[in-house]
């Protein structure tokens, strides 16, 4: 994010202009050929996004964009380019509300199919979630129930034994000499 993690939280004024921060900010995620990296714009002509692209592609690193207009400079600079037309927004100069938000759910698309596509999911369960709250204990302890087809009891057991979905059901179906359905 241009401006860094600061910016999440207050308005860090310029930084998207900034031309050289973004491959810096990559640099120091350890960027590499084996990523691909998705530029966000909604105009499609922020320079901090452009050139972080541009870097990007110098190095020889997969690119794509999501932006919410067409035909704009940013494709240039990206192998994929995704536009989402939204239409001008309601109030004039904030993107959140459809920009942003288009934007958003094309995100969540993309990082589910990834954790699909990695084996983070069985059937339609996020099998290797951090169990963090009794609300994620519950639906653990519910998803060992329905792929392993044992009682609460059994499931809170096979959890508290290994701490987490993916282990427990491994142990059950290890347990049953069986193979995992």
């Amino acid at each position: 994010i241009a401006g860094g993690d600061r910016a999440i939280r207050e308005a860090v004024e310029s930084a998207e202009d900034d031309t050289n921060q973004a491959w810096l900010d990559l640099i120091e995620y350890n960027v590499c050929k084996k990523d691909v990296v998705i530029g966000l714009s909604a105009s499609g002509t922020t320079p901090y996004v452009i050139n972080g692209l541009k870097a990007c592609q110098k190095n020889g690193i997969f690119t794509a964009s999501i932006t919410c207009n067409e035909n704009i400079m940013i494709s240039a600079y990206c192998d994929i380019t995704i536009s989402l037309i939204v239409g001008p927004e309601f109030v004039t100069g904030s993107t959140r509300m459809k920009a942003g938000t288009a934007q958003k759910m094309v995100l969540n698309m993309i990082s589910t199919t990834i954790m699909i596509k990695l084996g983070h999911v069985i059937d339609n369960k996020m099998i290797d979630m951090k169990i963090s709250n009794t609300k994620l204990k519950e639906r653990a302890i519910r998803m060992i129930i329905e792929q392993c087809k044992v009682s609460k009891i059994s499931a809170k057991k096979l959890l508290e034994k290994k701490g987490s979905v993916r282990k427990a059901i491994n142990l059950y179906y290890e347990q049953k000499n069986t193979f995992r359905p």
